[in-house]
């Protein structure tokens, strides 16, 4: 995973319309805004968060990730903070109805593969959001790719590209992902590592299962209309 850090900004840039997607519901809440976010790679939404004066958590499970959010270069009074925790611990380590918001980006929610711990992720989540918290999601929209063997949509930027090649068997589902620099090198950064691709219609009835009553799903952050060919979905849920 270390030989992602140097490219992971700009494989998964914090774009305008993301921005401005989180400002519409930053707006409903008292500043400053707590904000969980869960996957956070290398930190950089979470200091842009931090810098417009809000309160974030980030979690990550791989180290490297990890360290790089943590070296990042912190404006005084700012309050940021990351922790090396899993989805499963949350619920367990952080302060019930506390966060505003909550977010995993970027489909890090499907490296959840178990079914019942994809239902305990959307309680806990319940759980730790404070009165009329929001829960946002994005991911791939699996439902277009249900092969036995499908290539997910590669991630290009000038330097880099990051293709994600998905298995199905008759019992688990697997992922492998390989970054492909300018220069031609390859490296394998996840080899079959199993996942849970869930589809939106899971995503709803886990949603309301835990106590959710309003789920908006877009086409992405510029707030579109999700269409059966969207190659990602994001999840409005509160």
């Amino acid at each position: 995973m270390q030989h992602l850090v140097e490219y992971y900004d700009e494989l998964f840039p914090v774009s305008a319309e993301q921005l401005s997607f989180y400002k519409q519901i930053l707006a409903r809440y008292r500043n400053p805004v707590k904000v969980l976010n869960i996957g956070c790679g290398t930190g950089s939404f979470e200091h842009k968060l931090a810098r417009l004066g809000h309160d974030v958590t980030g979690l990550e499970v791989w180290k490297e990730l990890l360290d790089s959010a943590a070296r990042r270069r912190r404006l005084p009074m700012t309050a940021v903070r990351f922790f090396n925790m899993s989805t499963v611990e949350m619920g367990s380590f952080l302060g019930k109805k506390f966060y505003n918001i909550i977010s995993c980006l970027n489909g890090r929610i499907v490296f959840i593969h178990d079914k019942a711990l994809m239902r305990k992720f959307f309680c806990d989540c319940k759980m730790l959001l404070a009165e009329q918290g929001t829960l946002v999601l994005q991911l791939p929209n699996f439902s277009l790719f249900p092969g036995r063997t499908e290539e997910l949509p590669c991630l290009k930027s000038i330097r880099a590209s990051l293709g994600t090649k998905m298995e199905r068997t008759d019992s688990e589902t697997l992922v492998s992902q390989q970054l492909t620099t300018c220069s031609g090198k390859r490296v394998h950064l996840i080899e079959k590592a199993q996942i849970y691709p869930i589809t939106a219609q899971e995503i709803t009835e886990n949603a309301q299962a835990a106590g959710f009553s309003n789920i908006a799903v877009y086409s992405g952050f510029d707030c579109g209309a999700a269409q059966k060919t969207s190659p990602f979905l994001t999840f409005e849920i509160y």
